[in-house]
């Protein structure tokens, strides 16, 4: 009677199965960083941890820490995941990664194979060392000064995906939705991640969308591809796992080999056979697909019969990632961009950023820094402005918007100090920092071949009415002079004062000349690099050097 599927007691036994409690947790933490995302997108942060799910992540801990040689604020919360690992096993990558629970997700969704199907796709592959090979790359990378690893990690990939791709491509369909059919419902604009705000565009985002989209994609293919195949963190705690506490065991007597736990099972961890610990997910799947009850997850039994505890990656393979990654660091450095001496005009940093190769060490290409910006000026680096070592760190674009003068958002959310937190007033050159004076993102320039009043004789004063120094930094030439149709006219010809000038970009911005301003910024003269000087010494300050 106990057995009957209508027993009280099976019910309840239905509801606390691991799996249920696994789903209400990826729920959970798949929320919170929706509600990141939000927060930042719409630059509401109101003292919340937007950024905690990158500080949670062990491989950016230990790729920072081989890179730069110390642990940035919050990184330390990893080492709550690496604890958790030493527990239960891989449990990250299938109970609390927004990554991992978008792939299970869209798996879930169209995967509409039969069971024979399935249990195909779920065996072991030799190809999954490929993620081990990975992750020694991008850590030989680091550990020699050339940070990659946000390129493949997964809670940066959702972050920047996010923020580049699935926020501004949700607005602005809603909006095109909205404008096309006439239908102004407020609650369609509630559905926006920032209602009520301008669409915001970014360079490059088709490449970020497309990549995003490329490995969703792939779950059609192979369940979890992303996550079995080329995850770098799950590489990383597929390795400590070994160490688990806690893991799936089989009991051989029990076990039929009917591989109906290979139906569902999320690593391709051959559960049927020898379990390959380091690729369980801790998913749970197999316990409840075992109809003779043959698998537990439970303490750690050393049956080497029984397991396999380390990663499939002969010495042949970990040398040959080895030297790929040696490799992998003077074709990154080889464009000499990174350095302060040579460097590209347009590779305009937020304020607050370290130094350029300082920021290389640090810089994971989140794009936190990005998601926040009120006015959308920073942008995602492409390819021209600093090669492939620099695609996807933030950079300022005056072309399309300026840097706030009283906003100090970007150095909020980003987790690893390559934008240091500052405030407002040492922005701005204010009260303690009167001294330093403010900080400088670039000068600006005029071209005079494109400016209205001086190439042509049109009386122009928007950039010296924009800017927003005291002094200003644009002041003017006052010059009468009688245009083609005979008239008198006043022309205030501008030019720039470098001393006053801190590059915030929206002479650039604002230039009446939309096709290509008259008024340009570039990097030299910035705050934070002392060899990329435009001035030997400051007029207005002769102290300052």
């Amino acid at each position: 009677m106990s057995n009957t599927p209508n027993n009280p007691n099976n019910k309840v036994r239905r509801l606390l199965r691991l799996t249920n409690i696994r789903i209400v947790s990826q729920i959970a933490f798949f929320a919170i960083f929706l509600f990141s995302i939000w927060a930042t997108w719409t630059s509401r942060l109101g003292g919340y941890p937007v950024s905690r799910l990158l500080e949670m992540d062990p491989l950016v801990t230990v790729a920072t820490v081989l890179s730069t040689g110390y642990v940035y604020r919050s990184l330390g919360w990893a080492i709550a995941i690496i604890l958790l690992t030493f527990l239960f096993g891989r449990v990250f990558c299938n109970w609390i990664c927004p990554y991992g629970t978008l792939h299970q997700f869209i798996g879930w969704l169209f995967n509409t194979n039969p069971a024979t199907k399935r249990i195909e796709q779920n065996r072991y592959q030799s190809a999954q060392y490929l993620k081990y090979g990975i992750l020694i790359v991008l850590l030989i990378m680091a550990s020699l000064g050339a940070l990659q690893i946000g390129l493949l990690d997964p809670i940066v990939m959702m972050y920047r995906g996010f923020a580049l791709f699935v926020a501004p491509a949700s607005d602005m369909l809603i909006d095109t939705v909205s404008n096309k059919t006439g239908f102004d419902a407020h609650w369609l604009n509630t559905l926006k991640f920032a209602p009520g705000v301008a669409n915001r565009v970014f360079v490059g985002s088709f490449w970020a969308g497309l990549f995003f989209l490329l490995f969703a994609a792939l779950n059609l293919w192979k369940p979890r591809f992303f996550c079995r195949f080329l995850c770098p963190l799950g590489a990383f705690l597929g390795s400590l796992s070994r160490f688990s506490l806690f893991r799936i065991n089989r009991t051989v007597a029990k076990c039929t080999d009917c591989n109906l736990c290979l139906t569902r099972c999320e690593g391709a961890s051959d559960p049927q056979g020898r379990v390959r610990v380091s690729e369980c997910f801790s998913c749970m799947n197999c316990l409840d697909d075992c109809p003779e009850d043959a698998l537990q997850f439970t303490m750690f039994k050393l049956d080497k019969k029984q397991a396999l505890l380390q990663p499939d990656l002969s010495k042949r393979r970990l040398l040959f990632a080895g030297v790929a990654g040696v490799i992998a660091f003077p074709l990154l450095r080889n464009n000499g961009l990174a350095t302060d001496e040579n460097f590209s005009p347009d590779m305009i940093r937020p304020p607050g950023s370290v130094a350029e190769p300082e920021f290389l060490e640090k810089c994971i290409k989140c794009d936190q820094c990005i998601n926040v910006c009120p006015t959308n000026v920073l942008q995602p680096a492409t390819f021209s402005e600093g090669g492939f070592e620099t695609l996807w760190t933030p950079i300022m674009n005056f072309n399309i918007k300026h840097c706030q003068l009283k906003c100090n958002l970007c150095s909020e959310v980003c987790p690893t100090g390559a934008i240091r937190k500052i405030s407002v007033a040492e922005k701005l050159g204010k009260g303690n920092y009167s001294e330093d004076g403010p900080i400088v993102l670039g000068t600006a320039f005029i071209d005079t071949t494109r400016c209205l009043p001086w190439a042509n004789q049109v009386p122009c004063v928007v950039c010296e009415e924009v800017c927003p120094v005291s002094p200003k930094a644009i002041q003017t030439i006052d010059e009468e002079a009688k245009d083609v149709y005979g008239n008198m006219v006043l022309l205030n010809k501008p030019f720039i004062v470098p001393d006053l000038c801190i590059g915030c970009g929206i002479c650039q911005a604002e230039c009446p000349v939309q096709d290509r301003p008259a008024v340009y910024v570039t990097a030299v003269g910035e705050s934070r690099s002392k060899s990329r000087r435009l001035l030997l010494k400051f007029r207005s300050n002769p102290e300052k050097v």
